[in-house]
């Protein structure tokens, strides 16, 4: 393997850091002790920039090229955004409609049947169509409330662990 940039991140497919690397697991370290690695990254992820520095924390999180592609939003070095799991609110649904089976029978009984026949509503109780005169019902309730629990979800790509770590030696990196 040749000889890293300080302050570049490489994945590893073991669960080791090697020697010269520092697991990108948000961690404060001591700016005395990875002095070269703080002048190039600073307070960027964290720390009193007195005594003590953070490293990136990758750990659940996916890294994003800073800047702002076309359409896109702008994206700051060490900002960090998105969510492990979401709420969906009801604008957020898309327009939808249930449907309602009917037909043509006479309802005869108060609990609702696949074959009664709806007539008006009048706020909240439904009048079926009845020859021998109109009788006010309520509607089973579990038909007219809402559904589902408004609990979050998971929001996830499919993806594949690895360890992500920072070298604190190697090539100090000249600008161009």
């Amino acid at each position: 393997m040749s000889e890293p940039f300080v302050g570049e991140i490489r994945m590893f497919g073991f669960n080791r850091v090697p020697s010269g690397w520092l697991a990108c697991n948000g961690a404060l370290v001591s700016i005395a002790e990875y002095e070269v690695l703080f002048v190039l990254i600073g307070t960027t992820y964290g720390g009193d920039g007195q005594n003590t520095f953070a490293v990136p924390d990758l750990r659940g999180r996916l890294p994003l090229h800073m800047g702002q592609g076309p359409g896109l939003s702008n994206r700051a070095l060490g900002a960090v955004s998105g969510s492990e799991s979401v709420t969906l609110t009801l604008p957020q649904m898309p327009a939808h409609t249930h449907a309602l089976s009917l037909a043509s029978a006479v309802a005869t009984l108060e609990a609702p049947v696949a074959t009664a026949l709806p007539g008006a509503v009048s706020g909240e109780t439904f009048y079926v169509t009845d020859t021998n005169g109109a009788t006010a019902l309520a509607m089973e309730a579990l038909a007219v409330t809402s559904s589902g629990g408004n609990q979050a979800h998971e929001n996830c790509m499919p993806t594949l662990t690895v360890q992500y770590c920072i070298a604190w030696a190697g090539i100090f990196p000249q600008q161009a």
